[in-house]
């Protein structure tokens, strides 16, 4: 088998000779940022029920129980800070080397770390809307109302429920993943970075695109389909994919 650098020559090769790319982030590539991975062993679904606190069924009807039961967990991801492999994402957009950055995570690290065309699948923790009369509100407003004991946390004005910008299980996509769906469908080479594919409908999104190339420290679904794979940490893959760049004067 190929060394690590020699396969992260090719995937420089791969970036290089495409017209259009689009990256597919998961989970994978927060985790080096403390963030835990939900689905893996030890996982924050191995220590809470999803379809319990985070359904958007059980919000409707019992919005506390995700107020009580879900966002303890989700303090992680709001104190998290961008990790290497963020840093090289929105290098390479800079560099003009990828058109757009869709991803599943609702953490926000890749506008932190500089990406400017982020497309958030899933939402992110940035705000909340009243389910009542869509007024927004911040995180940390929300917080605020929650720490100081209103469980569920309600607009000041119509008194309706805040929820988190999120998708919860059983609510639509957002508006970001019709974009997502176009972006992945004109691009010549989609790379997943950080992402098992395990999670539906993104997990279709690498089957639109014309070329794949997948950096995952496991196997995905679509696997088969890339051009190639690299088993191994999305931080040390794409540090060492700059440092590639770099030495051939592309970045």
């Amino acid at each position: 088998m190929n060394s690590l650098q020699e396969r992260v020559a090719e995937l420089a090769d791969i970036l290089l000779a495409s017209k259009k790319t689009v990256v597919l982030t998961g989970a994978g590539i927060s985790t080096e940022s403390g963030i835990p991975d939900f689905r893996s062993p030890g996982g924050l679904w191995s220590k809470i029920d999803p379809m319990y606190a985070f359904s958007a069924e059980t919000f409707i009807h019992r919005p506390e129980v995700f107020y009580k039961a879900g966002l303890p967990h989700l303090t992680s991801i709001t104190t998290a800070r961008p990790n290497r492999a963020h840093e090289v994402l929105a290098g390479l957009e800079k560099a003009g080397l990828i058109s757009c950055v869709i991803t599943q995570n609702v953490d926000g690290l890749h506008q932190r770390a500089g990406s400017t065309r982020v497309l958030e699948v899933h939402g992110h923790l940035r705000s909340a809307t009243c389910m009542s009369c869509g007024s927004k509100i911040t995180w940390d407003h929300l917080l605020d109302k929650v720490f100081a004991g209103q469980v569920p946390p309600r607009c000041g004005d119509c008194r309706g429920i805040y929820k988190p910008d999120c998708v919860f299980f059983g609510d639509s996509m957002t508006a970001d993943f019709t974009e997502a769906t176009r972006e992945a469908t004109t691009s010549e080479l989609l790379l997943v970075v950080g992402s098992s594919l395990e999670v539906s409908p993104v997990n279709y999104l690498p089957m639109l695109a014309g070329k794949l190339a997948i950096v995952n420290l496991g196997p995905t679904m679509a696997d088969r389909r890339a051009l190639l794979v690299i088993n191994n940490r999305a931080g040390q893959t794409m540090d060492l994919l700059w440092n590639e760049l770099h030495s051939r004067g592309k970045v």
